[in-house]
């Protein structure tokens, strides 16, 4: 896996963001910032103008939090091909977007923290 260039200031060359969509009631955004990542929210409707308000189009991360915005991951999609897809939410998505989400993750199976570690690549890894 290549690195991400560092500054002599030990800080990274390329900003990573991230556009949290809905309540984020679990803090993902917050572990997500706490490792770096800009995080930029979207509170209310999921459209195609709030997502680029956020700055979908340099984002490295669409995270939603609320499935009823689900419609957001296809126009986040169109808009940022790059942009990894991630739902958090306890409820499961509608089936004419399932296909279109990245990673869909239950925060009840895996907690905020672990996700941002995993998403940013900085979990600790098990030598043995």
């Amino acid at each position: 896996m290549a690195e991400i260039p560092t500054r002599t200031d030990g800080g990274s060359d390329e900003t990573t963001i991230a556009v949290v969509a809905g309540p984020d009631e679990h803090g993902l955004g917050d572990e997500l910032a706490a490792l770096g990542v800009t995080v930029r929210r979207i509170e209310g409707l999921v459209t195609a103008e709030t997502l680029r308000d956020a700055g979908i189009d340099e984002a490295t991360y669409v995270v939603l939090t609320d499935v009823e915005e689900a419609t957001g991951i296809p126009i986040a999609k169109e808009i940022n091909p790059d942009a990894l897809a991630v739902t958090y939410a306890e409820r499961s998505l509608p089936e004419f977007v399932a296909g279109v989400a990245d990673l869909a993750i239950d925060p009840a199976l895996m907690g905020p923290e672990m996700v941002a570690e995993e998403l940013t690549g900085t979990g600790t890894e098990n030598d043995s």
